[in-house]
C-alpha cells in the first residue's frame, strides 16, 4: 500500500508504474546521487542493469521469436531480425518518458520487428533513464542527439529514421531532432560524416546546382515522428496535469514546487524557466532559432502523429498531448466509436496544410495569446495526425498513461491494439 506520507508526485509514480512490489526500492534508488562523467550526468552500468530488471513491471512477456536479435550498443539496445538479408535500412528510435528506461519500450519493439522483420532496426534509447530525466529537456535532448549519432555510425546500412516517444520523451525527441537537423545535398551518408566531424560545407552554391538539397536528421531521411501521451504544451494550465483534479490551488502549488521534485525538467514542463532572460524552453521549441531548427526539423518528417489519452490519463492532459485548444477537442459522443481491429482508437484527425491555413485565418484576433496559445500556433505550422485513445471500459484505464505504451504487457496489455495501429500505419 502507498504510504499516506508520500508526495503527490511519488504517488503518481507508483500508480503509473504499477510495480507495487518495487516501489520502495524505486524511490530509494531515485534518491541516490549521480556521478559526473565528462560533464554529463550518467548512471553506472550496475544501476542500468537494475533498471532493466524492474522496468518491465512485475511480470515480463517472455515470448521471444527465435529470429529476434537484441544487441546492446551505443548506449541503448537494438532490436532486429537476425534473418533479415539485406539488413533493414530504416532506423526507429524509441524514447522513454520521465523516470523511465529503455525497458519501457521492450514489448513494442518486439512487435515492431516481428511484424516487419525486413524493414526496421529498432533502437531503444537508454541515455535518459531514471533520475537523469530530471536534468531538463535541453540536456536530455543533447544526450539523445549524441546517442543517435553514435547509433548511425555503428549502422552504416541505415538510410531512413523515425522517432517513437512516450510522455516526456516526446519533448526530448523534439529537441534532439532540432539539434540533428540539417539541410544538405541528397548524398547519403556524407551528411553523417559532416555532422560527426563538424566540417564546414564547401562550395554549397555549386553543390546546389548539381544535387537537390533535402532536409536530413542525423544524415538520414526523416519519415515518422510519433508521440504517445506527450505534454507538447507543457503541464501548466487547467487540467494539463490531471491528477490535480483541475483544482486551481493545487495547480498553482504544483507550478511553484515542480522544480523541487523534478529539477530542471519540472521548470521546463511548467514554463518557469527563463534562463538569461530568454522565453521558456518549450516556447522556444515551437519555432526555429539561429542554432536549432525545431519547426524545420518537424516539418522534415513525412508524418507527425500525436497519440493522446482522451480520459483516465492522470499524468498528461488531453489538450497538451493532442496539441489542441479546449474548443477543438472532439465531443464525447465521438469517443463511443469502436473499431473492431483497434477497439481503443476512438477518433482520428488528419490535418492538411489547407486545414492549417483556414484555421489560422479564422482564429486571428479571436483567441487571447497566452503561452499555451503561442505554443499551439507554433506547433501547428505543420500538419499533425491526431489519434485519440480511450480505455474507458478497460480494467487498466486507471494506468492509461502506461497502457497506451504497453510499458509491461501483463499489466498494460489492453494497449496492444494502439501499438499495432502505430505499426500498421507506419510509413516505411
Amino acid at each position: 500500500m502507498i504510504g499516506s506520507n508520500c508526495s503527490p508526485f511519488q504517488t503518481a509514480i507508483q500508480i503509473s508504474d504499477f510495480n507495487r512490489p518495487f516501489h520502495i526500492q524505486l524511490l530509494s534508488f531515485l534518491s541516490r546521487p549521480r556521478k559526473l562523467s565528462s560533464g554529463v550526468l550518467s548512471a553506472n552500468r550496475s544501476e542500468m542493469d537494475w533498471i532493466r530488471r524492474i522496468g518491465g513491471g512485475c511480470f515480463k512477456d517472455r515470448r521471444n521469436s527465435k529470429d529476434l536479435k537484441v544487441e546492446a550498443d551505443s548506449g541503448g539496445e537494438d532490436f532486429f531480425s537476425s534473418a533479415a538479408n539485406p539488413p533493414p535500412e530504416h532506423l526507429v528510435i524509441m524514447v522513454n518518458g520521465i523516470i523511465g528506461s529503455a525497458a519501457d519500450w521492450r514489448w513494442a519493439a518486439q512487435q515492431f520487428v516481428k511484424k516487419v522483420p525486413d524493414k526496421v532496426i529498432v533502437h531503444r534509447s537508454e541515455c535518459n533513464s531514471s533520475k537523469l530525466t530530471f536534468d531538463g529537456v535541453d540536456l536530455m535532448g543533447e544526450r539523445l542527439a549524441a546517442e543517435v549519432l553514435a547509433v548511425v555510425r555503428h549502422k552504416p546500412e541505415v538510410r531512413k529514421i523515425s522517432f517513437v516517444a512516450h510522455s516526456l520523451g516526446g519533448l526530448v525527441a523534439r529537441f534532439a531532432v532540432g539539434k540533428l537537423y540539417e539541410h544538405s545535398p541528397d548524398d547519403g551518408h556524407a551528411a553523417v560524416s559532416r555532422i560527426a566531424s563538424n566540417e564546414e560545407h564547401v562550395n554549397d552554391s555549386m553543390q546546389s546546382i548539381e544535387h537537390p538539397f533535402k532536409a536530413r536528421i542525423a544524415g538520414l531521411e526523416p519519415m515518422n515522428f510519433i508521440t504517445f501521451a506527450t505534454p507538447h504544451l507543457g503541464s501548466k494550465g487547467n487540467k494539463q496535469l490531471p491528477f490535480l483534479c483541475g483544482l486551481p490551488f493545487l495547480e498553482r502549488r504544483a507550478s511553484q514546487t515542480a522544480h523541487l521534485i523534478a529539477g530542471r525538467t519540472g521548470k521546463h514542463l511548467f514554463l518557469n524557466d527563463q534562463d538569461d532572460g530568454k522565453p521558456p524552453l518549450l516556447l522556444q521549441m515551437v519555432n526555429d532559432s539561429d542554432n536549432l531548427k525545431f519547426i524545420s526539423a518537424l516539418r522534415a518528417f513525412k508524418r507527425r502523429v500525436a497519440y493522446a489519452n482522451a480520459n483516465y490519463d492522470h499524468m498528461v492532459g488531453w489538450r497538451t498531448s493532442s496539441i489542441r485548444r479546449q474548443n477543438e477537442l472532439p465531443p464525447k459522443s465521438n469517443l463511443l466509436i469502436k473499431d473492431e481491429k483497434y477497439p481503443h482508437i476512438v477518433n482520428i484527425e488528419r490535418e492538411t496544410m489547407d486545414n492549417i491555413r483556414n484555421k489560422a485565418s479564422s482564429i486571428v484576433g479571436d483567441q487571447p495569446v497566452d503561452l499555451e496559445e503561442e505554443m499551439i500556433r507554433g506547433l501547428t505550422q505543420v500538419p499533425w495526425e491526431r489519434v485519440d485513445v480511450s480505455f474507458r471500459k478497460s480494467n487498466q484505464r486507471y494506468v492509461a498513461h502506461s497502457t497506451i505504451q504497453v510499458k509491461s504487457y501483463w499489466l498494460n496489455s489492453d494497449g496492444a491494439d494502439v501499438i499495432f495501429h502505430m505499426i500498421d500505419n507506419f510509413l516505411f
